[in-house]
């Protein structure tokens, strides 16, 4: 099941989609025999309190105080894993990451970030990823990987705005 992008922006059941996105996890790690311990499934967790991207020293914090340690790397390897299994994205513009809402479906999203709330929506962005491919043919180049993040204002930063 796939999250409605607009999810992000709007009010919802969080808990929902939250305890959906883990139970896709294990599945996925299952599937791959990769190990879904304590602290990937914690920093997992982490990622979808809420429809933001943390920092990795953000995520370390809140891992500390679960007691899973409080050097960096403990955070690192557990994003890095997310990350490689398709659990969680890591968001460039803000040096962040944030959990997957698609993770398994195979998919080219485009990040929507407020700028005032610092919200982030998955959005699916195939047609882009096709438009990048095109242009990049056309001149001769091969897109190997691409991060397509847009920043703007969600629905509620914009009606506060007005």
């Amino acid at each position: 099941m796939s999250l409605d992008p607009s999810a992000a922006f709007h009010a919802h059941d969080h808990s929902a989609c939250a305890q959906t996105a883990l139970e896709q996890a294990e599945k996925i790690c299952a599937k791959a025999g990769a190990r879904f311990t304590p602290v990937r499934r914690r920093t997992l967790e982490i990622l979808l309190a809420e429809h933001r991207a943390l920092g990795a020293y953000d995520v370390l914090d809140r891992l500390a105080e679960d007691g899973f340690g409080k050097q960096p790397p403990v955070a690192y390897r557990a994003l890095d894993f997310l990350v490689e299994h398709g659990l969680a994205h890591r968001i460039r513009r803000l040096n962040a990451f944030a959990a997957c809402t698609h993770p398994q479906d195979a998919h080219a999203p485009v990040f929507l970030i407020c700028s005032d709330c610092d919200a982030v929506a998955e959005a699916p962005g195939g047609t882009v990823r096709d438009a990048l491919e095109q242009a990049a043919g056309d001149i001769g180049f091969s897109v190997a990987r691409a991060s397509i993040e847009a920043v703007g204002l969600c629905p509620a930063c914009t009606e506060a705005a007005a």
